[in-house]
């Protein structure tokens, strides 16, 4: 039986490096799945050619840090400017997950998560969790305990090199699990149209 192929974008922004080690690691757990792609599109200089592969895309996941209790300045005008795919339903039924950092343990990531599972509602996209008991310590995933998404915690004082082992297993966990509901999806619907 052949393999479906699927492809993931990871939509990120990232203020200081610590989202972009987030994003890679999705994007590894992407490709650890037989079938998959992945590629980023960096948000802070977005070409007609990103918007294509946006739109291209099985899968999108989204990340931003969190500042002041939600996604970046530049996550929000992406959010804005992907409107006329939302008029045109470009986006409707792909599917969906996130990713954020804050340089506190809470930091009110959550509410970044829950801000992109509207965003992506919004889009008619179909969300996936993250669905990992929570970790004990720094080096286990999901260590921040969080459901809805990959959540890591970048100290302020440190730079990318320092992000927690735990952070990028749950990043990478989360991209291989959107890669495979991606796959199911699209397995679905060529068996649906066969």
């Amino acid at each position: 039986m052949s393999t479906t192929v699927v492809s993931v974008a990871i939509a990120y922004h990232s203020g200081y490096g610590h989202t972009t080690r987030m994003a890679e690691s999705v994007e590894e757990g992407v490709r650890s799945v037989a079938g998959a792609t992945a590629g980023t599109v960096r948000l802070d200089d977005l070409t007609e050619e990103d918007w294509a592969r946006l739109d291209a895309a099985d899968a999108i996941v989204f990340g931003s840090p969190t500042y002041m209790g939600s996604a970046s300045p530049v996550f929000h005008a992406f959010a804005a400017a992907s409107s006329e795919r939302w008029y045109g339903q470009r986006w409707k039924d792909k599917v969906a997950a996130g990713f954020t950092t804050s340089g506190s343990p809470s930091g009110d990531k959550l509410n970044t998560l829950q801000y992109f599972t509207v965003f992506a509602a919004q889009h008619g996209m179909h969300w996936v969790n993250l669905d990992l008991l929570p970790g004990d310590t720094e080096n286990d995933p999901n260590r921040l305990g969080g459901w809805l998404g990959a959540m890591g915690r970048c100290p302020v004082d440190q730079g990318p090199e320092s992000m927690p082992k735990g952070d990028l297993l749950t990043a990478a966990h989360l991209g291989r699990r959107v890669a495979g509901h991606a796959r199911l999806l699209r397995t679905a619907r060529t068996l649906a149209t066969a």
